[in-house]
């Protein structure tokens, strides 16, 4: 039987890893078993019983008592006789009668009590006979119980060798035919394991990561040190702080970048139809067609301000971001009538609405190549600032996907967007086919299952993974989405293991900012080695799991549940339910987050199916060259050879 060790599975790049399977399989053998003692073999007598001898010889006395007083009285009658015929009383003749009368007499008395005593001590014997066998026969129970005892101890021994040798932790991957993982639920401690597990392995085999994050949490915190560590220079935006320094959209034609522009306006008008977006995105076309190329964010609104006749326009022209021939042209787009009050209204929503991104690029400097790229959205900044923000940053990505041609690798470029309930649908509609389109790797995460995610939950060749969900309506939609008829077991590590992540209470530092330090550590070996080493040390995640693992009480304890809303409100902070269909049908299974866990002895990187199919699987007989198969003048067959070595 094989055993598969942690060091023969390593990372995979056609893999997308969520987190580990907990499973046995062999299980606990149990306490070894108990020696046999001779108290233990139930007591047979051994010796004959002195009592029984006793009786027996009794019983034989009484019996003989009658035969014993005839032969002794034949015996005293016959010396009588005797007397008598030698003093001649009686003569002779009759003498030798009597003698012969009563010796007869007396002998067959003796013989008959000689016969009583042989069977006494031919009954007698035959008891000591067979209380020897019944000794040799406790005694052979007692060796055969102490060689089954040995056999069954040799057995419990390999048991439990295969049993404490075994693995505990498999890894769950889904393919990378999967263009996109929507998450559903979880706390900010889970995101962060599960986006330091996805990105730690996606950076680790080769790959480029960019994270979105809309959490307000740092949950990518610990991947970034995790990056630093591996040799990486990870580049951290943090807006809107960072909002100069941030060049993304800058290159698009002037078309996409009014839809940009367009889409941003919309964030805080949810029942907004098709026909505004397209009335928002022709004014700012013809704005930025008057503007020329290259136009920045406070020129276009200025432009606004001037079509609706906000402020005073000389402002901007002592300022020098409008000319005067560009304010004349502004002024004609649309006309001066009555009529035109709707597009001064729009331009003036659209001014007041663009105004927080004026800042974006005008202190942007040329950066170096980093394949981990964090833009995060400050605690500090206002909750409709921060929804305008990812907005644009997830739509301008949006349409540099659009241009960029399809990767020869899936998911060699993976972008993650932590909160992406708080993108309107249709944002989330053209990231996600621009990705598929792009053959870029897409993870999406949701606090909460809105009409607007349900929609598109695990929508396409997508896999889906569920982390607790406190709200019972999303537990319910939820266990509708998996069936209620799954059983998952749960590791009690799992259970025991729940630290609060350090910096999810704090806040990303910025690497693009001035002044801010970009120095990581040298070159380190990349593989599951450097990464293991690199959890362990640059992750809360890592210094919290060498406490449990030292509690040996629960590395091998679980429990089973079943798929139901009430279960699902109460998994464990890194648990995760991983759900996608597969040519075999729909298949469910529970995983643990946590990234600490590729550092325990006894976790692989193959998944659990695949390593139980070759530990299980029974091994190939030998094929062997029959003796006949030789000629005589070829001599004897040489010993083990194998067919499949000589042809």
């Amino acid at each position: 039987m094989a055993d598969v060790h942690p060091e023969q599975a390593q990372l995979q790049a056609d893999r997308i890893y969520l987190g580990w399977q907990y499973a046995l399989l062999h299980a606990d053998p149990g306490p070894p078993p108990k020696r046999p003692s001779p108290q233990e073999i139930p007591e047979e007598p051994e010796a004959v019983d002195p009592s029984w001898v006793r009786r027996e010889r009794l019983q034989e006395d009484l019996l003989n008592r009658p035969v014993k007083i005839v032969g002794i009285f034949m015996a005293l009658l016959a010396v009588l006789i005797l007397v008598l015929g030698l003093s001649e009383v009686i003569g002779w003749p009759f003498a030798v009668i009597g003698l012969a009368a009563t010796g007869g007499i007396t002998l067959i008395c003796g013989y008959a009590v000689h016969q009583g005593e042989r069977a006494l001590r031919s009954r007698i014997r035959e008891q000591e006979a067979r209380a020897e066998l019944r000794r040799e026969h406790r005694e052979r129970r007692l060796f055969d119980a102490q060689e089954d005892h040995a056999e069954r101890y040799r057995q419990w021994a390999e048991k439990k060798e295969r049993y404490d040798r075994q693995l505990n932790w498999y890894a769950v991957a889904v393919p990378d035919e999967i263009d996109r993982i929507d998450v559903a639920g979880g706390t900010l401690p889970g995101w962060s394991a599960l986006i330091t597990l996805i990105g730690a392995t996606r950076l680790y085999t080769g790959g480029h990561l960019t994270v979105l994050d809309l959490s307000e949490g740092a949950i990518a915190k610990d991947l970034i040190e995790l990056a630093k560590r591996g040799g990486d220079d990870p580049l951290v935006w943090v807006l809107p702080v960072d909002l100069p320094r941030l060049d993304l959209g800058a290159t698009l034609p002037p078309e996409a970048f009014a839809d940009v522009l367009a889409h941003v306006v919309s964030v805080s008008e949810e029942h907004r139809t098709t026909r505004d977006l397209s009335f928002d995105n022709a004014i700012l076309e013809r704005v930025l067609e008057v503007l020329g190329e290259n136009a920045t964010i406070n020129q276009v609104t200025a432009a606004l301000r001037a079509l609706a006749q906000v402020g005073d326009p000389r402002d901007d022209l002592r300022y020098g971001l409008l000319t005067a021939t560009q304010l004349e042209r502004i002024g004609t787009l649309f006309g001066r009538g009555v009529t035109d009050r709707v597009v001064i209204e729009r331009a003036w929503a659209l001014e007041s609405q663009l105004r927080k991104l004026e800042t974006l690029g005008s202190e942007a400097v040329r950066l170096p190549p980093a394949r981990l790229r964090v833009v995060s959205m400050d605690r500090q900044a206002g909750v409709f600032g921060n929804r305008v923000l990812g907005t644009y940053v997830a739509t301008a990505l949006t349409h540099i996907l659009r241009q960029s041609p399809a990767s020869a690798r899936p998911w060699y470029h993976t972008i993650i967007v932590a909160g992406a309930d708080k993108l309107r649908g249709d944002v989330l509609d053209r990231l996600m086919d621009a990705c598929e389109t792009s053959q870029t790797g897409l993870v999406l995460t949701y606090r909460s299952l809105t009409p607007t995610v349900r929609e598109r939950l695990g929508r396409g060749h997508a896999a889906v993974a569920f982390m607790r969900l406190g709200n019972a309506e999303d537990a319910r939609v939820a266990s509708e989405h998996m069936g209620t008829e799954h059983r998952l077991e749960l590791a009690q590590l799992t259970e025991t293991i729940n630290p609060a992540v350090d910096g999810l209470n704090g806040s990303y530092t910025s690497t693009v900012r001035e002044g801010a330090g970009r120095t990581g550590p040298e070159e380190e070996e990349k593989g599951e080695g450097g990464l293991k080493e690199g959890i362990t040390e640059s992750t809360e995640w890592g210094r919290s799991a060498s406490k449990a693992m030292g509690e040996e009480r629960v590395l091998h304890r679980s429990r089973e549940f079943l798929v139901e809303p009430h279960q699902l409100q109460q998994l464990p902070t890194t648990s995760v339910i991983v759900t996608h269909a597969t040519a075999d049908g729909r298949q469910v299974r529970l995983a643990d987050a946590n990234p600490a866990i590729l550092t325990f002895p006894k976790t692989t990187l193959g998944e659990f199916e695949e390593v139980r199919r070759v530990t299980l699987a029974p091994p190939e007989p030998e094929e062997v060259l029959p003796e006949e198969a030789f000629p005589p003048n070829l001599g004897p067959p040489p010993e083990r050879l194998d067919w499949r070595r000589t042809h």
